[in-house]
């Protein structure tokens, strides 16, 4: 009666002793040594560890796109009865999409610049799928329909330039979607969205596993993603497997001292009230104000070639920074986040008043705005996107330095080092170049480039979405250190509630381009009065797989758009005070 049962549960993947090696200046090291892992028909398993432990080098070993001085040099990669590590280039192209996908880590980088959506969806859809293109593009806005993105027809003809970062992350999930592959791996498939878009991806995740069977390799850092999906945990470290088994035992009783210390440092929902600091007093100049500004992009064109359409990125938005703050935005991909920090740091053209120590930005003369820059510093979401490639990094993170004529070489050399030193990377790794770096690692680099002027304020954007919970936890704690002993201001932008909760003295919560919220940490977290807000709140994974939530109501219909016929502005939301500075928006039930 056994043997049945072992045939039925035969696994799709089998890997067994996989050693991947790089080629580096005539040395050859291993990046992944002997692991071994089964993964079955519907199953879903993750594999955790820190940034540069090896995760995303075994997804693209199984995958075929390792660098051109990386390869297997040992081990099996057994899909079914096909070795994928003997396969050569022609006989492993047909695979890709049709019985093995991939959702990368980093969306911009893996679309395509000068194509438009619908021209990669199509084309990826069509290689695997002999349907023509009328009815391959009604298949491609329906996978955009099911990652709930907003117009799916008229994104279809947008560039991945004009597509936030979360939206462009929902392109490539939706490309891997729609092809129904039998093995999926997910290299940080919700790095770049917010809790409740995650939630929705996760969802369709299970429901195409259910419907079709697929196997899910999860490769994230994210140990409450972990803790809500997985069946199974690979636990990595420098390359190695230090621990695998069933979600439940590894979070109830990790065996590795590594998997222990990786559990203690996620960020949990709740934790950040211990703190019980008070948010730093209103000054008569604050760092930062904005009032009422907004951002808008024209789109379409009539028969005269003028634009039809106003897209209200942000609308009406009020708030200050105050010194010694960290103030928090947090809001689904594309709600005007981004936009607002990007206006802020004088990168896109705004209506309304925002100052910066007191100045306004659209008073200021080009030479005011580069000295004012010295002033506010930027870490963007994308950091692959954010650094030049032809680059080392090590000048990278100097450049700044350069371009504002501060300090000698020797000295800038000097800083740099200290910088790379702060942020968790070493000396010897400043010579070397971006895609020679984990997706993390880079993220560090970026965030090392932004401390280099000591700026008075620092946007992070999405600053630690990359990075690992131990790493993160490092990179926030030397965030805060630098704010107490410098008096630098943050303003952080994140989709994981349960950092802001930990980081942040006062909040807003944005939808649609506006401000629904705003309050201290404590008023927002503890007493959320919107309904928006709740439901982000409610959306968060809990890093328990004994709470594992699948009831909760899914969102139907189109999903709203901040798109308006030009003429048809929407009204700004006047926010009500509910109290000691609790400033909620009017809602219906």
């Amino acid at each position: 009666m056994i043997m049945p049962q072992q045939a039925i549960a035969a696994p799709l993947l089998s890997v067994r002793g996989l050693t991947v090696s790089v080629r580096d200046r005539g040395v050859v090291r291993p990046l992944v040594s002997d692991l071994s892992f089964d993964l079955r028909a519907g199953e879903t398993l993750a594999i955790a560890g820190e940034s540069g432990s090896g995760k995303s080098i075994t997804s693209l070993a199984l995958m075929g796109l390792l660098p051109a001085n990386v390869a297997v040099t040992g081990g099996t990669l057994m899909l079914d009865d096909t070795d994928l590590a003997q396969l050569s280039e022609a006989r492993m192209r047909p695979l890709r999409g049709a019985r093995i996908a991939m959702i990368f880590q980093e969306p911009m980088t893996s679309l395509n610049p000068v194509q438009s959506i619908d021209a990669q969806l199509i084309e990826a859809i069509r290689a695997h799928d002999p349907v023509g293109r009328t009815v391959a593009r009604e298949q491609a806005i329906e996978a955009l329909r099911q990652v709930r993105i907003s117009e799916p027809a008229r994104r279809m003809g947008q560039y991945p330039h004009e597509l936030s970062g979360g939206m462009r992350q929902r392109v490539m999930i939706a490309m891997a979607l729609a092809l129904r592959p039998a093995l999926l791996i997910a290299d940080e498939p919700t790095t770049a969205l917010d809790v409740t878009v995650q939630r929705e991806v996760l969802d369709l995740l299970r429901d195409l596993q259910a419907r079709t069977g697929t196997a899910l390799i999860l490769i994230t850092h994210d140990m409450g993603v972990v803790a809500q999906t997985a069946d199974r945990v690979v636990v990595m470290q420098a390359g190695r497997m230090v621990e695998e088994g069933p979600t439940t035992r590894i979070f109830a009783a990790p065996r590795a001292a590594y998997t222990r210390d990786l559990l203690a440092a996620v960020p949990r929902l709740g934790a950040g009230a211990a703190r019980g600091a008070p948010p730093p007093p209103e000054a008569p100049v604050p760092v930062a104000r904005l009032s009422r500004a907004s951002v808008h992009y024209d789109v379409g064109a009539n028969l005269l070639g003028r634009p039809t359409h106003r897209v209200h990125a942000a609308l009406g938005v009020s708030f200050d920074i105050r010194p010694g703050e960290t103030f928090g935005l947090v809001g689904e991909s594309g709600c005007g986040k981004s936009t607002i920090a990007r206006a802020l740091a004088g990168l896109v053209p705004h209506e309304g008043l925002i100052e910066i120590g007191g100045r306004p930005l659209s008073a200021m003369s080009a030479r005011q705005r580069k000295e004012i820059r010295r002033d506010v510093q930027m870490v963007f979401q994308d950091p692959m996107a954010a650094l030049d490639p032809r680059m080392k990094v090590g000048d990278a993170v100097e450049e700044p330095l350069v371009i504002h004529r501060i300090g000698t070489p020797a000295e800038r050399r000097a800083r740099a080092r200290d910088l790379f030193r702060q942020v968790g990377l070493g000396d010897d790794q400043m010579s070397r170049y971006p895609h020679e770096f984990s997706g993390g690692q880079r993220q560090r680099i970026c965030i090392a480039r932004a401390l280099a002027l000591r700026p008075r304020l620092i946007i992070c954007d999405e600053s630690v979405s990359a990075l690992d919970v131990s790493v993160q936890a490092r990179v926030l704690a030397l965030l805060q250190e630098l704010k107490d002993g410098l008096g630098m201001s943050y303003l952080f932008i994140s989709h994981d509630m349960a950092v802001v909760e930990n980081v942040v003295d006062r909040l807003a919560v944005m939808y649609l381009g506006q401000i629904v919220e705003m309050g201290t940490r404590d008023q927002v977290f503890g007493n959320p009065q919107h309904p928006y807000t709740r439901r982000l709140l409610e959306a968060v994974p809990v890093p328990d797989p004994t709470r594992r939530s699948r009831g909760h109501l899914r969102p139907t219909g189109e999903s709203p758009s901040p798109l308006r016929r030009i003429g048809d502005p929407p009204a700004p939301a006047a926010l009500i005070d509910t109290g000691h500075g609790h400033l909620v928006a009017p809602h219906s039930a």
